[in-house]
């Protein structure tokens, strides 16, 4: 079976090669990628609908509200039972891993990632998880683009290209937004926007958007059409938006950060999955809209019925009073953020994309509904107009991706009337954010270790390179006790290198370095070939490089800062080779015409 697969796949690559040209093979692998993706979409959402529609809908219908206590434990639960013995392998979250396989994987995912998050995302979230689809879905397409890519002998440049379209995919068929999914692509993969990437990236977010009207038709996710104009006169207030947006931007990022760093404390999954499935169950329990993904409450905050959202408080206050609403819709932002952190530590698979949206919709609409309510503005401002410019201003905070928040938005409202608030709003919460956290939700682990790949096409190509790559390891070492007269017969004479690592012999440790400038004046005096010693010659090299430390970035600093020609390399303080100057730059050469053929 394996030989007539090998068998199938060779004769077709064969008559690929004669019959279809290299770009016109990547328009359709993009064609494929966007459809994929997009039947991913439509399998979690149906899975993730099925299980919420069965548990919230008539158990605590019909029978009491405190299933909303074990519904996360149980679905955690079943999250850990699936990836320990289904899955076997961690099942990471969804664009972060994303990013992590093109930075420092070429590109690659393994196989189990084309379904570990089909099976453990929605049972994360139709039990309650308060987390997102969005990320797990573009994690699976990426996943099947890349094992598609890889089936298909593809290079690592248009292997990276295939995941950013699989991320255009998966966005426009779940949003039902082309232009914008792309832009996500743009914004979080880094992707350079060239002629040759543009067409990829608009034939996956077509494929995808189309595979998405074919299953669920004209259902919009977020179904609105602007009813309230915008007036210059409200630009104050959204400048306003913006600054909330930021700040919140912000609490959402450093109690992200400060909650997985102490679930990371813990060794034992059994007691993340205890402390957090049962953190999550009180606060689910009392504040049920925190429950799944979110988007009935976005969409009753957008239509006016925040009562609708609030009606199962369970303290049962008075509705009536708009302080009062407006003070339990600032709960659900305050809250809605640990209950995302709390689900992930907890062992759940999802995204962050919905409770960003989900926490910027009822920021926007608290500050419309303060602002109406205080009494010394003349005019009243639009709510639902504040909603939406409050998703975009939290998307560019905690994403890092402003564009992508101006134009989705603009899209799924059917126009661009609030294009100039979407542009003030997003601009201000994103320079805010910026300033404060260097590096978004998705990217803050990679971005600390250097590992990130940017639209900086310097630093792209040096984190793309491989150290070990350009690593030569034909030095003739000196030991310490040779004298002069050693050196000459027995490394000098035997190496084509100006340069000789002098190592410990017992434990293969670094001690220095002798350039044959060093005895180029003694070398021929015999007298001095017993005399010398290589300890006495031998000098400390400017620079070290530590595989396990230094970044391709780090690298190249040393090199610039020392201007040697030639740096030692060291493992775990072991003499491993030399990385020469003349060999980094040919290879940096050569990645940087891969990377922008």
């Amino acid at each position: 079976m394996t030989a007539l697969k090998k068998s199938w796949l060779t004769n077709f690559l064969v008559w690929r090669a004669k019959h279809i040209s290299q770009r016109q093979f990547i328009y359709l692998l993009s064609i494929l990628v966007g459809f994929t993706s997009g039947i991913g979409a439509v399998i979690l959402k149906n899975l993730t609908h099925f299980f919420q529609h069965l548990l919230e809908g008539n158990l605590v219908r019909y029978y009491h509200n405190a299933f909303y206590f074990v519904f996360p434990i149980i679905g955690l639960t079943i999250v850990y039972l699936i990836i320990k013995y289904v899955i076997r392998n961690k099942v990471s979250h969804g664009i972060p891993s994303t990013l992590f396989a093109i930075s420092k994987k070429k590109g690659i995912m393994r196989k189990y990632q084309m379904f570990g998050s089909i099976l453990t995302a929605p049972i994360t979230v139709g039990f309650g998880g308060s987390v997102g689809l969005e990320g797990p879905t573009v994690a699976t397409g990426a996943a099947i683009s890349s094992n598609i890519s890889r089936m298909f002998h593809v290079n690592q440049t248009t292997r990276n290209l295939l995941i950013g379209c699989a991320a255009a995919g998966a966005m426009s068929s779940i949003f039902k937004a082309p232009i914008a999914a792309i832009i996500f692509a743009i914004e979080v993969f880094s992707l350079d926007l060239t002629i040759a990437s543009m067409l990829p990236l608009l034939l996956a977010s077509l494929s995808g958007i189309i595979t998405s009207y074919f299953f669920f038709g004209n259902d919009i996710l977020l179904p609105f059409k602007l009813e309230d104009d915008f007036m210059m006169s409200d630009i104050p207030f959204y400048i306003v938006l913006g600054l909330f947006a930021g700040s919140t931007s912000i609490y959402f990022t450093e109690v992200y950060e400060r909650v997985q760093k102490l679930f990371d404390k813990i060794d034992s999954p059994i007691k993340r999955l205890l402390y957090g499935g049962t953190a999550i169950g009180i606060l689910v329990y009392l504040v049920p809209p925190l429950y799944g993904e979110g988007f009935d409450v976005i969409n009753n905050l957008i239509k006016g019925n925040p009562e609708k959202v609030l009606e199962n408080n369970i303290f049962q206050l008075d509705l009536t009073n708009v302080w009062m609403v407006i003070g339990l819709l600032a709960g659900l932002v305050f809250f809605k953020i640990i209950a995302c952190a709390l689900t992930f530590g907890a062992g759940g698979v999802g995204g962050i994309f919905a409770p960003t949206l989900f926490m910027g919709s009822i920021m926007g609409n608290c500050i419309a509904k303060a602002i109406n309510n205080l009494g010394i503005f003349p005019n009243q401002i639009s709510e639902s107009n504040f909603t939406l410019v409050g998703m975009a201003g939290l998307m560019a905070g905690v994403l890092h991706a402003p564009l992508t928040a101006i134009f989705l938005i603009a899209e799924v409202t059917g126009g661009y009337e609030l294009f100039i608030p979407l542009m003030i709003t997003s601009a201000i919460s994103f320079s805010i954010t910026k300033y404060v956290h260097p590096h978004s939700v998705y990217n803050m682990e990679l971005g600390r270790k250097g590992e990130l790949i940017t639209h900086d096409k310097d630093h792209a190509v040096l984190t793309l390179m491989d150290i070990d790559k350009v690593i030569e390891d034909n030095f003739v070492p000196i030991y310490p006790e040779m004298n002069l007269g050693d050196i000459v017969h027995q490394a000098v004479v035997k190496s084509s290198r100006n340069i000789f690592p002098v190592i410990d012999k017992e434990d293969n440790t670094l001690l220095g370095v002798i350039l044959l400038d060093d005895i180029r004046p003694i070398m021929f005096d015999q007298k001095l070939y017993k005399e010398v010693m290589a300890a006495d010659i031998m000098n400390t090299p400017p620079e070290i490089i530590e595989m396990d430390k230094d970044k391709m970035t780090d690298i190249m600093e040393k090199f610039q800062n020392s201007g040697a020609w030639n740096l030692p390399v060291i493992k775990d303080e072991k003499y491993i080779g030399f990385i020469s100057k003349s060999k980094l730059l040919t290879a940096y050469r050569r990645k940087l015409i891969t990377l922008t053929s």
